[in-house]
């Protein structure tokens, strides 16, 4: 078996494991300052909106000996306003140019013409209305609401509403980050951004909830044993679920990756540019949020109960109680594990992993004639 194959088998079945849930306020301490950084951004330098949304012109031209940079120069001299250029595969150029309307692109057609030393007829425009694009950011505003709500009514059927609740802030997390990105490093919004960024939600959620799962099936009739609080199975389930989270979104990262800095970077594919890098920071995000936001702030919501603040007495005190005794405290002895006749037929909680290794259960002076 590989390392990691046996580091998740490990983590599995809670032989080794990390303290996420306990060391918490430092995650969100994190969170909050990656959170404040990409909303300063987005105050500060703001969207990079597309002519989708903006409305505006783009001119297609045939192949050109001219260069990108030389593009730009005649394309803003002809508009007064800035251009984006782009080369195509076939040596021609796509020209985007923001806020003009009907009139000013004919007279742009015919200047970019003449100074690319290209026939006017063969350069293809396309007008884009403002409208169409303030209509495409509703919808998608629209979807996102929607989305929220059906991920919150679902997760609170399902799980309960505490769950609910730490899974929309982790996705209102992961999107925060991923927009203030795009403010941050000037990337253009599109339509493919927005496909990009409901993409997300959904890889997000998957990690939320594969450890919410996990979480549930393992506090079931927690209240009745004293050997783990409910912030120690939450630990419990994060590391067992962790190298599968790990394997997912390095999966997921890495044909991604490709499209970002191979399609986009080196070939010069601006499409995949706006889908790729709201795909690459929303999927990195989901995977964070998952481990460190939405199951930590969980376990800090059933704290609060009364039945789970009893619980966590309780246990703290077998554990003082079984320090005092001589009883190694990494191994506290839980008040149904006490083995006596009344016990032996007692069925055990569903806490924490369902095999434990069995030099767990040595050395505690059990009669050798009864198993539990």
């Amino acid at each position: 078996m590989s390392k990691l194959g046996t580091l998740g088998a490990r983590l599995h079945r809670g032989e080794i494991g990390y303290d996420f849930v306990g060391k918490r306020k430092i995650w969100y301490g994190v969170s909050i300052l990656i959170t404040i950084t990409a909303i300063l951004g987005l105050t500060v330098s703001g969207l990079n909106m597309g002519i989708e949304f903006r409305g505006g012109a783009v001119f297609t031209t045939e192949k050109t000996s001219a260069s990108v940079s030389q593009a730009e120069t005649y394309a803003e001299e002809a508009s007064g306003h800035d251009a984006i250029v782009q080369k195509l595969g076939n040596g021609g150029l796509r020209i985007q140019i923001a806020d003009i309307d009907t009139a000013k692109s004919d007279e742009i057609k015919t200047a970019l013409a003449k100074d690319l030393n290209v026939d006017s007829e063969k350069i293809a425009a396309d007008l884009v209305g403002p409208s169409w694009g303030e209509e495409v950011a509703n919808k998608a505003w629209q979807g996102l609401a929607i989305f929220m709500v059906l991920v919150v009514i679902y997760l609170a059927i399902a799980f309960e509403w505490r769950m609910a609740m730490a899974a929309l802030v982790a996705l209102i997390h992961d999107i925060t980050i991923t927009v203030g990105v795009y403010a941050l490093v000037g990337f253009e919004v599109t339509p493919g951004t927005v496909i990009g960024l409901l993409t997300i939600l959904g890889y997000s959620l998957y990690d939320t909830v594969v450890v919410f799962d996990s979480l549930k099936e393992q506090t079931k009739d927690i209240t009745k044993q004293t050997r783990w609080t409910y912030s120690d199975v939450a630990d419990r389930s994060i590391n067992g679920t962790l190298v599968r989270s790990i394997n997912t979104t390095v999966v997921a990262l890495l044909p991604v990756a490709a499209l970002l800095f191979i399609g986009g970077g080196v070939l010069g594919a601006g499409m995949l540019n706006d889908i790729s890098l709201s795909l690459f920071v929303g999927l990195a995000a989901g995977a964070y949020s998952s481990i460190f936001i939405a199951t930590p702030l969980v376990a800090d919501l059933k704290e609060r109960e009364p039945q789970m603040k009893a619980l966590r007495k309780r246990v703290l005190a077998k554990r003082a109680q079984a320090a005092a005794s001589g009883t190694p405290v990494e191994e506290p002895v839980a008040a149904e594990e006490e083995y006596d006749d009344e016990a032996e037929d007692a069925a055990p909680a569903v806490v924490g992993p369902r095999n434990q290794p069995a030099s767990r259960n040595r050395g505690r002076g059990r009669p050798s004639g009864k198993r539990r």
